[in-house]
């Protein structure tokens, strides 16, 4: 895992934070959004389902009809027309828009999450209609090296927020003085990925925000 920020993400950090006000970093899927149980829709429309053997799509996509698996051509194909066509409407994860909404009151914002440069837009509209204006970045790899890059900027408590065991491994190297909030709303999920090297585990969003809050009070802000 390269620990260097990929030159396409830092071209997307062109916004500014402010050196004395607390970060906040979240991802998108999982925990703002219900995108596998968009997938689970969108696959069943086609005559295929997620077999749950693993977290990757990669070799658990199956028909009904034969339960053969889709060839990786076949899962590419799917994948780009699910971000081109679904991820603007996913299903919000019940109370992630309204806490970050309210904790922006006290603390900066930045979306990040990994997704294709050409499913940016998609994205975009998607959280604004949850009524998420923050800035947003489409990572490449592993989030240590944004979240390095984000949390130099600020002279106060950063905070990261993400369902995927690799990317708090990566933060926790990268930025180990940001507090990581290992959050999956999807109970299915957490049993193919595992625990994760984070500060705090919930699937809801009221406990979520109260433990940011409890920390932002600690630390006097």
């Amino acid at each position: 895992m390269s620990s260097l920020l990929h030159p396409d993400v830092l071209s997307q950090m062109g916004f500014t934070l402010r050196r004395d006000r607390p970060l906040i970093v979240s991802d998108v899927d999982e925990v703002l959004v219900r995108f596998i149980k968009g997938m689970e829709h969108y696959l069943g429309e086609r005559g295929l389902y997620y077999d749950w053997k693993h977290y990757d799509f990669d070799g658990t996509i199956r028909r009904r009809a034969d339960e053969a698996l889709v060839t990786r051509e076949e899962m590419r194909q799917i994948h780009d027309g699910f971000l081109r066509d679904r991820i603007e409407h996913l299903e919000p994860v019940p109370g992630g828009a309204e806490a970050l909404i309210a904790l922006s009151e006290r603390a900066q914002i930045v979306i990040l999450t990994n997704l294709p440069a050409q499913a940016t837009e998609q994205r975009r509209r998607g959280l604004e209609k949850l009524g998420l204006r923050h800035p947003l970045v489409a990572n490449i790899g592993g989030k240590g090296p944004a979240m390095r890059h984000l949390a130099a900027l600020v002279e106060a408590p950063t905070f990261f927020l993400d369902d995927l065991p690799s990317h708090h491994a990566s933060v926790a190297v990268a930025s180990p003085d940001t507090t990581r909030v290992h959050f999956v709303e999807d109970e299915r999920l957490v049993k193919l990925m595992g625990v994760a090297d984070s500060h705090h585990r919930t699937d809801q969003w009221p406990v979520a925000r109260a433990f940011i809050e409890d920390r932002l009070s600690a630390a006097g802000f």
